[in-house]
């Protein structure tokens, strides 16, 4: 009885949760087996695997692998590279420098679709933006970052915004850092590249583990700042899976295709959450 009741409790909200997750999911699998056509609603054939095939023979199925990959790659480096830089800097006290945290960390809380806007419009306009003023100041010429570099843009925006998320968690981690440690290390003759490489690095292992796994997953769905600045052009420059299964579901109404294109990015997903999840298991047990 003990263990019965809080069962019964419990099962509400895990049947909830469960018809949540399956009830889509399902849904998704039966679409991704059928042909369906929004312009065509009343035709539902079954297809087999017709749309897996076709959704990987589209023409910019290659190119957007190869920009979700090089996205995920450099935002990745970027937000880990900057993220401990930046936590290192305000981890010693300085005046203001609570004011300062807050300001490293509120990008992260800008909508997508803002930061994007914000990029497209204030930043990376070639005629107004401030990059293309500050080129004018210095006698060059502006350039046009949305048509000329389109995916480093993208790549730009996103990682400004996961940027205040790794520092976070730096400096959240650098918190407990042995300070007796380091103090002992300074009077052992090490010097300040000694001991970032030797105790600040190995200590911040764990965190930089969690930071690329949950970057990893979220930036694989990078949408929003594809949609609102380069469309996924010129051409395929900037398109990535997420784009690519919008470009079918709804430039192409084909819901079967579509359905089809998100298991296989969900698939990609889970991929990479197993290995970075057996990755960081491996770094916490040591």
């Amino acid at each position: 009885m003990n263990r019965t009741l809080p069962r019964l409790l419990l099962a509400p909200a895990v049947a909830t949760l469960l018809l949540w997750m399956i009830v889509p999911l399902a849904m998704t699998i039966y679409f991704s087996l059928i042909h369906y056509n929004l312009m065509q609603p009343g035709e539902k054939e079954f297809v087999g695997l017709a749309n897996f095939k076709y959704f990987i023979t589209d023409p910019d199925f290659g190119a957007s692998i190869v920009n979700t990959l090089v996205l995920l790659g450099s935002v990745i480096a970027i937000t880990v590279i900057g993220g401990v830089a930046l936590a290192l800097l305000v981890n010693e006290p300085f005046p203001g420098r609570g004011i300062v945290r807050v300001l490293l960390i509120s990008p992260f809380f800008v909508m997508p679709t803002a930061n994007a806007l914000l990029w497209k419009h204030m930043m990376m306009n070639p005629i107004y933006g401030v990059l293309a003023q500050v080129a004018i100041f210095f006698g060059a010429t502006p350039v046009d970052w949305l048509t000329d570099f389109p995916l480093l843009s993208v790549i730009i925006m996103v990682a400004w915004q996961w940027l205040p998320f790794a520092c976070l968690i730096f400096i959240t981690s650098l918190q407990s850092l042995d300070r007796d440690q380091m103090e002992a290390a300074g009077m052992d003759g090490a010097n300040p590249f000694q001991k970032f490489w030797f105790l600040t690095l190995p200590h911040l292992a764990r965190p930089i583990a969690v930071v690329v796994m949950i970057e990893m997953i979220f930036l694989m769905s990078v949408f929003a700042e594809i949609f609102t600045t380069t469309g996924g052009g010129p051409g395929n420059e900037s398109t990535n899976v997420a784009f690519l299964i919008f470009k079918q579901a709804l430039m192409n109404f084909d819901v079967g295709v579509a359905s089809a294109g998100a298991l296989f990015a969900v698939l990609l997903a889970n991929i990479a959450a197993a290995f970075l999840i057996r990755l960081i298991g491996k770094n916490l047990d040591r």
